[in-house]
């Protein structure tokens, strides 16, 4: 697999499609470059699709130190493989953490963008205050406290359960994929210790003039609703498109109905 070293990090990554635009895909929290491999096939038949696992998942290289670096350094990460790549303007496409990543990268470098989707970024520092949002910080910091006690497994339980996808799940998943979430486990406590990594200066997306797409689950937690109803007023061009039946992860769960939804956005931007 191909790999670039890109703002001081070795990055893994995997471009397929040869379609005449590019589409950039941005993994959540806890995963790698493989939380799109239900939707690359699909757009890749119209577009030059780029997955890569962020510094500090899976096959890339962690930071100097060990860390995984600052939500800053994950943009300017993103920034410079587009760039290494020769791919924009690109279709960016984030889910959850990778999210708020492009989201950030809209603010410092709106000119890497064709278009933007956000999918459930998780910026509850937007919402400090709403009673929702005490909630979900409540449950992250019992994940913190068990990942930081080294239980790894039941820290990536309560995760998946209590904020991502509901109770239940973490049985429902594979061996693999329980296996993903507890390598990648550290990463995210190394995250939810930033505190930048949970907020975002709105006011400044008003700079961003690209189209932009902003999707939620309406099966998903109901903490993002009022995170992408802040970032929606914000955004000059803001469409909005909920996945009915769906949560935090259409890409994996609606595979079909992701790629029309943000195959027929981008095209109606063309």
């Amino acid at each position: 697999m191909p790999e670039a070293r890109v703002n001081g990090v070795r990055l893994h990554y995997e471009l397929e499609g040869e379609g005449p635009a590019a589409l950039v895909l941005v993994h959540g929290s806890w995963s790698d470059r493989h939380a799109w491999d239900a939707v690359v096939p699909g757009f890749a038949r119209s577009f030059r699709v780029l997955t890569y696992d962020r510094r500090g998942h899976s096959d890339s290289e962690r930071a100097e130190g060990g860390g995984p670096g600052s939500i800053e350094e994950d943009a300017l990460d993103l920034a410079g493989l587009i760039g290494h790549l020769h791919l924009a303007p690109a279709h960016i496409v984030g889910s959850s953490f990778g999210a708020s990543i492009a989201l950030k990268l809209a603010v410092k470098g709106p000119r890497l963008f064709a278009t933007l989707t956000a999918h459930e970024p998780p910026l509850i520092g937007l919402i400090d205050g709403h009673a929702v949002g005490t909630g979900v910080r409540e449950s992250l910091m019992a994940v913190a406290s068990r990942l930081q006690q080294g239980d790894l497994e039941g820290g990536a339980r309560q995760f998946v359960e209590d904020v991502a996808f509901g109770p239940g799940t973490w049985d429902t998943l594979s061996d693999a994929s329980r296996r993903k979430f507890m390598l990648n486990a550290p990463t995210f406590l190394d995250e939810f210790g930033e505190p930048e990594a949970f907020t975002l200066n709105v006011s400044a997306l008003a700079g961003f003039d690209r189209p932009a797409l902003l999707t939620e689950g309406d099966q998903s937690h109901p903490f993002f609703r009022p995170i992408l109803d802040q970032i929606a007023g914000a955004l000059p061009s803001a469409r909005r498109h909920t996945f009915t039946g769906a949560g935090h992860a259409p890409h994996i769960t609606h595979p079909g109905r992701f790629v029309r939804a943000i195959g027929d956005f981008v095209g109606q931007c063309g």
